[in-house]
This record gives C-alpha cells, structure tokens and sequence, in this order.
C-alpha cells in the first residue's frame, strides 16, 4: 500500500537517519529482509548512530546476515585476499555483524534473527537467546508481534511506461505484505513508521510482483556511490556423497512437474544430474543402474519420476531462486509455464489445449464460460492478455477490428470464426512464468545473466512473497493446479529411525540455523495430491577424526515430526517412509544407512521391540560403505561426469590447485607435525625450488620467504604439492 505523501529522497544516509528518528523516535524496530536485501549503507549508519547515542534504542530483526570470509589463519587470509578482492568487491561488510561475532554488542542494541548462517552461532550466546523461532510465512505477523516501526531493503531502479518504478528484485518475500500492515496501523495516532528504499544499481530489475511504485516508501536514498557488488556465494566444489544423493533425487523428479530445491553443493548436485537426464541419457541410465537405484526402488521410481529425458519440462515454485534454477532454464528444461488463470491452467494440465494458439482454444473457453459466444469488450481484452488474439484486436460496435478487417464477434457464426482464426489468433500463449520465487542468491555469474536477459525472457521469471511460494492460502485452486507433482527437496541434519527430522538445531537447544521456510513445503507436499516431500542427508558425518551415523535411533530435539515423514534420500539411496509402519519405516531406514552402524542401529531397534528379532537386513544393503561408493565414483569420473565444479567457479587455476592443497594441509596439521616439519629441511635443502611451483608461491606471497615460519608454511605448501602431483 503506497504512502499518502510523496517519498523523500536523500543522497546521503546520515541525513535519512536523522530523518528516521524524526519520524518514529529513538526507539526504532528496524526490520530489514533475509540475504541479499539488505539495505547495508542504511543499517550500518544507523547502528553506528546507536553505538554514539545511549538514548537511541535499536532492535535489528532479520534473518541470514552475510558476512565475506576473512580466514582463521595467516596462511588462509592470504590465500583469500585477493579472491575477496575480486568476488565481493566493495561489499560493506555490516558493522552489527561484526560486532556480534565478538560479543560487542553496545547495551542499547539488540539483534534477533529468524534465520541464522548453519552452525556460524552454536557458541554465541547473544544470538542464541535473541533467536526468534518462525516458519517463513510468519514472518511478518512476528515482526509486527514485535514492534517494527521502520522497513527497509535495497531495490533497483528503472523507467518502465515512462514512468519510475523500483523493483524488490532479490527480495520481495516480506515487504509487500508487511508494508500494507504498516500502514493501517498508522491510523493510530501513537503509531509512526518509516519504509525506506535504498537504491542498489548493481540490483538486477525483475518485474511482475516484485515491481513497486515509488510511492511505496517514505524515504528513498539514491546515491549511486552507495551502488556496491553484491553479496554473492561463489560455486563451491561438489562432492561424491552430494553428487550420488543428487542422482538418488533426480530419479524421483517427474516429467511435466514442479520443482523445489535449496543452495550449496547438494542443489548443484540436483541441478547437474537433472541436466545428465536430460541431455546424457545412455549415460545417466548407466550410473542409476550400476547404483542399483532402479533395483531398490524401481516401483517408486516409475510412479513417482522417472529417468528419461524431460518431454515437457519442469517448473520451479522455491522460496528460494538459486543458481541451480538457472542452470536448469539455460539447459532448457525448466521451460513448463503456468498461467494466473484457473481455466488455462487446468486446460493445459488437462491436455485439452497446448502453449500453441488454435481455434479450439475459443472453443474450450467457450465450454468453460471463460467467453462468450458473442464476444464482450471484457472477454476481448482477456483475449489479447493471454496471447490469444493479438495485440492490435479491438472490439468496436459489436465487431472485431483487426489490421483493416472488421468480423462480427459471434463464435457460434462459422464464418465468422473462420475469419478470426485467420486474422486474430496469436501464435503462442503469453503471460507465461517457469519459476516462482521468494528471494535469490547466487555467485557473480548468477547476478550478470539475470541483469542481461531480455524483458520477455526476465518476466518468465516472477520473484513474489513468500506468502504466494511458501503454501497454498490465497488461490488455493489455482496453486494446485500450477503445483503439479510437486516434489519439495530439503536438507537436514539427521533422521530418526521413526521418521523424524532434525534441520535446525541441536538437542542440548542450540540453533544451528533455523526452520526457515521447511516446515511450509513439508506441509504443501502433504497437502498436494500429487506431492511428494524429499528430506536428503549425508548418511554420516566426521567430526574431530570421529565418524557418526546420521541415521539415530532418537534425538532429544526435532524439526518435522514422524508424522508428516515422506522420503528420506542418502548417498546410498531411497528410503519411501509415508504411510509405512513403524517397522517398515524402520527397515527402510537401515537399507539407506551406513553399514557400520547397520548393526547397532537394529540391534536398538529389536530390543525396543519397534522390528521382529529375526528380522536381518537384506544382503544388498550391508555393502553401504564410503569404500565401496567411490570405487563406483571413480569410473563414473573417468567417463568424463560429476565434475567438481559442474557449473564453473571464480577461482583461478592456481587457487584450485592452492585451495585443495590447503584443505589437505589443514586435515594432516594437528597428526603430523613432526614428520612435517621434518619435510622442511628436506626441501629447503634441495637448493632451487621447482619451476611448476612458482605460481603457487607466488600467489601465497612464499616465493622468497624470509622468517623460520615463513620458510615452514613454504615447505608444508611444497609437501603438500609434490603429494598431490602438481609439481610433476
């Protein structure tokens, strides 16, 4: 709902802070998006505003505040300088952030996050205990629960029609719902609330819903020296276990459906592996066959998914626009469109019509009472909306003028339709939307291809509330019917062996990050009748040389209760919980678990009576080892698939080189450090260094090292090199 009065612009953020205060006082609620929107210039002048002046009041609430790597050691900052540099730019790191992160917070602010970065806070206490539990959808209702009195995002900018309009872009999740809350409060004479934009021309324009007026804000700051690179998550490298849960899920995707996926390595591997489907199919048989995946899960796989290449398509409906989306739309399988429009809808799912504009579409439309026989200016106008007549089709006195040629509006007149087949159909349906999304994230490469799309390709792309993506209130019907075998894809930490979730925290109360918008999509895959949930995790983890299985018997917190368990996918496989018993549930949770922990996880289960005590886990299930998995890795990578990087990075050659030598060296630090510092005399004693590693050292600033622990850290490097066969 647009302010009454004109928005204020301002050019420099001090003044819009004073403006601020002006309006609402110095206690100030100040809530700002998840991610990439945030408004960084404004809330770290506002914040620093608050550190000089006690009497100011600040309470921040947000979700997932970003924050660039800065490395745990001289070796690891070195090697991140110059990526940093060149990836993120003049980013503003968020002066709030940085202070939470050593405890500094001054006493008259407070900051509550909805969201947190995984596992970044386990050990902050003041982020523990500010930590607001909310699903997605509840945002706005909590932060009004709370007091918001100023909202503020960052939004780009562009003439469309003539006219000035800004656009939510990343980030229009919250804002358009909770602004028009705002808004009617402010009848109350006690109530004062402030929404600001603060323009970012870096910010790639996305229309449909995500576009505003510029009336929407009270206070607008443009300056284009505020314009900073965006906060961008570079491609990070995918694993073997991400890889083969990612083929596990691509067998489960229908044709023709709907699609939901996160960020990282694990929508990557989904993303890639759908891509394999699609366009390597002898290939991508091969490597679900030798997985065994048909063979263990053959019947749920040909009536859930399948593993041909996509006829139809796909469409994506995910809170979250990820690069893996793109990826997907730029390999042409996410092309299926949904329409605003009931009938349509359910038309094109029916197969009564196709994208293709012929005379039975009048005909069906017809049928449906969608039109009438005798044309109406409203149905006209409808016509030419959806790309079934064309542009210039106007209806004047009863007839349809069109390039020169005036035909009476009557379908039911053979003549006539003829005519207007001929003359005023359109070629293809328009209005069209492949991906539905809530906000985005992504590395450069991501923000580059959005910012030079077209318009007509750019408004298949609709970024829209969280209210629209994250359920099925609010045009329920016509949802479902866009919805269409939805598989919804998340991640988690652990299963229980009665088909409980754990995602978002620890059982000793700890938040690793948060529910987020989980429980909305676990909700929406029950509630469609075509919809399937999808709950992927690692079947164990290592941590401190310890392994763990992330299959338990129990857990003392939970995320999703056992009854809303759907399928649970593991590196090793499928495991089809819903509707099971509680046996069944438990059988099938061992033929996806890690094999050394196989016989403990059963041996729990029979004396709690949950399984019969013959019962043994079948032969083909107990090989379920990380032995025996990358031995089948290893000669899927040697046909040429499941590259580490399967849709490119920022690193340069040598800092992938550097990168992994790092990684190796920091897992060998605290076993071998005598063996290794006994490597530093061999090398430094073998006179010149090798020509092939020069560009390394070069780059750690180690070519003529001058200190003990520089010549140390140079050896190690070299060690470290030779062992992985680059200085060759």
């Amino acid at each position: 709902m647009p302010s009454n009065q004109a928005s204020t612009y301002f050019v420099d953020v001090e003044t819009c802070v004073d403006a601020i205060i002006a309006k609402v006082g110095k206690h100030i609620v100040f809530g700002m998006p998840l991610g990439l929107g945030k408004p960084n210039h404004l809330v770290n002048a506002l914040y620093l505003r608050a550190k000089t002046d006690p009497g100011i009041h600040l309470r921040i609430m947000t979700a997932l505040s970003l924050e660039v790597p800065k490395g745990g050691s001289d070796l690891e900052r070195t090697f991140l300088k110059p990526f940093v540099e060149r990836v993120w730019g003049n980013y503003p790191a968020l002066a709030y952030l940085t202070d939470l992160n050593h405890n500094k917070l001054p006493p008259n602010v407070e900051v509550s996050e909805f969201f947190m970065k995984a596992g970044v806070f386990l050990n902050n206490v003041v982020e523990q205990q500010n930590y607001i539990s909310s699903n997605y959808t509840h945002i706005c209702r909590d932060m009004l629960e709370n007091g918001v009195n100023v909202l503020s995002q960052i939004v780009a900018k562009k003439e469309v029609d003539g006219e000035t309009c800004f656009s939510l872009s990343c980030n229009p999740d919250v804002l358009p719902s909770l602004s028009p809350m705002l808004r009617a409060l402010e009848g109350n004479l006690e109530y004062r609330c402030a929404i600001i934009a603060e323009v970012n021309n870096n910010l790639p324009f996305m229309y449909n819903d995500a576009i505003v007026p510029v009336s929407t804000f009270d206070m607008v700051i443009d300056n284009p020296d505020y314009d900073y690179t965006l906060f961008s998550t570079p491609n990070m490298t995918v694993e073997m276990t991400d890889f083969m849960i990612g083929m596990n899920v691509s067998t489960l995707v229908k044709d023709g459906g709907t699609l939901q996926i996160g960020i990282g390595s694990l929508g990557d591997a989904i993303a890639y592996s759908i891509i394999l489907r699609d366009q390597q199919n002898e290939k991508y048989q091969w490597v679900v066959d030798d997985m065994g995946v048909l063979k263990n899960s053959g019947d749920l796989v040909s009536r859930l998914g399948g593993t041909g290449p996509f006829s139809k398509g796909l469409y994506g409906s995910s809170e979250m626009f990820v690069n893996g989306f793109l990826e997907l739309y730029k390999s042409g399988i996410l092309r299926r469109k949904v329409y605003d429009h009931v009938v349509l809808q359910r038309l094109l799912n029916e197969g009564h019509i196709t994208e293709q504009v012929t005379p039975e579409i009048l005909e069906q439309l017809v049928i449906y009472e969608v039109i009438q026989q005798r044309l109406t200016a409203a149905n006209v106008a409808f016509l030419v909306k959806y790309g079934i007549f064309k542009p210039g089709v106007r209806l004047v006195d009863g007839a349809l003028n069109t390039a020169g040629q005036v035909i009476d509006a009557d379908l039911a007149n053979e003549d006539s339709l003829s005519l207007i087949a001929q003359h005023c159909l359109g070629a293809q349906l328009k209005g069209g939307v492949l991906m539905h999304g809530g906000f985005f994230l992504g590395p450069q490469s991501f923000y580059d291809y959005l910012r030079q799309m077209s318009e007509a390709d750019n408004k298949q792309i609709c970024m829209t509330t969280v209210d629209n993506v994250n359920h099925l209130y609010g045009n329920q019907e016509l949802k479902t019917l866009q919805r269409k075998d939805g598989r919804f894809i998340n991640t988690c930490l652990m299963v229980t062996l009665s088909g409980g979730v754990i995602s978002d925290g620890l059982e000793d109360g700890r938040v690793v990050s948060g529910v987020g918008g989980q429980y909305n999509f676990v909700s929406m895959a029950h509630a469609l009748q075509d919809g399937r949930l999808v709950m992927m995790l690692n079947s164990h983890r290592v941590k401190d040389g310890v392994v763990s299985s992330n299959i338990v018997w129990n857990y003392g917190h939970m995320t999703i209760p056992r009854i809303l368990r759907d399928i649970v996918v593991t590196e090793y496989g499928i495991a089809n919980l819903r509707s099971k018993s509680d046996k069944e549930i438990i059988a099938a949770l061992l033929n996806i678990a890690d094999s050394r922990f196989q016989p403990d996880l059963l041996a729990t289960a029979k004396s709690a009576g949950k399984i019969p005590n013959d019962y043994e886990i079948p032969e083909r299930y107990r090989n379920n080892t990380p032995v025996e998995l990358q031995a089948k890795f290893e000669t899927y990578r040697q046909a040429n698939l499941f590259p580490p990087y399967p849709f490119g990075n920022d690193f340069t050659p040598e800092e992938l080189v550097i990168g992994k030598a790092l990684k190796g060296l920091k897992a060998k630090m605290s076993h071998k450090v005598g063996t290794m510092a006994g490597g530093l005399f061999n090398v430094i004693k073998g006179g010149e260094l090798p020509e092939k590693s020069l560009p390394f050292l070069r780059r750690m600033n180690l070519e003529h090292p001058v200190t003990f622990k520089d010549k140390m850290v140079q050896s190690l490097l070299l060690t470290e090199l030779l062992e992985g066969g680059h200085l060759e």
